[in-house]
């Protein structure tokens, strides 16, 4: 995978990190870094070895938002993001293995809205978040409009995009944007903690459990809700990893989901 410019992964013990590291500029949104995000997930989603991820940004920054020099040329809507080099980030993320953002600082603009369909946000007591579309502008876009508001209601949504302001990590844990507050010299730990808990589990169904989550959150057709449920949990009862759970526990013992292959000694 790679060589990266704008981008660290490091993988082990069943996960991936990776860092946005362009930390002189807060970590900036580029059409580089777009790519190369994209590069990295793909591989990472294809890689037996991991079984979810972690992002996060170097130094003090999360993401800055867009590299104003890079990136406020195009227009900053969904269609933009296949300008940008990347593809639809919205579809790569709700179909990936799952991912926990680990914002440690400034987090607003772009660098906000590519976290809105992560499966978790982990927030330090450092990290800032920001709507700032409206102060360039501009409006948002990845579809923040729609996760946003499912975050967090529409009240606090439209609070946060037309003012612009800028929110505290306590801020955005105490209105839902943030899933955890944590002290920023345990927020890797926390992050790689969870990651690990999810990774444990088996890797079909982790990504079954997102497409149903993603299609059925805001699905107001009940019927239809239970037929997708009906068709993926059809698919769950014939798999290896359902029969595997059902033959762990009634031998009282714990399940093995993640097989590695043998090593040069066979092992």
């Amino acid at each position: 995978m790679g060589p990266f410019n704008t981008i660290r992964v490091e993988t082990g013990d069943d996960i991936a990190v990776i860092t946005l590291d362009r930390p002189e500029r807060l970590n900036a949104w580029t059409h580089e870094m777009s790519r190369e995000m994209h590069a990295a997930i793909s591989s990472l989603n294809d890689d037996p070895e991991v079984g979810a991820m972690v992002v996060t940004g170097a130094g003090r920054g999360f993401c800055a938002g867009a590299d104003i020099k890079d990136n406020f040329k195009a227009r900053m809507d969904a269609s933009a993001s296949e300008q940008r080099g990347g593809g639809d980030w919205i579809s790569l993320v709700r179909s990936s293995k799952p991912l926990i953002a680990a914002v440690n600082g400034a987090c607003v603009g772009v660098g906000a809205t590519m976290i809105l369909p992560m499966d978790v946000i982990v927030a330090s007591e450092d990290a800032r978040f920001g709507m700032f579309f409206v102060k360039m502008g501009v409006t948002p876009e990845l579809a923040s409009s729609h996760f946003l508001v499912q975050r967090i209601g529409l009240g606090r949504a439209s609070e946060m995009c037309l003012t612009g302001r800028l929110y505290s990590g306590r801020e955005a844990f105490d209105m839902g944007l943030a899933d955890r507050l944590v002290p920023a010299a345990s927020l890797l730990e926390e992050a790689t903690s969870l990651a690990r808990e999810m990774a444990a589990n088996p890797a079909p169904h982790l990504r079954w459990v997102k497409e149903l989550l993603t299609k059925n959150g805001s699905e107001t057709d009940i019927a239809l809700v239970q037929k997708r449920e009906g068709e993926v949990l059809a698919k769950a009862y014939v798999s290896a990893e359902h029969k595997e759970a059902v033959d762990a526990f009634l031998a009282k013992r714990p399940p093995v989901f993640r097989r590695r292959p043998p090593d040069d000694n066979g092992v």
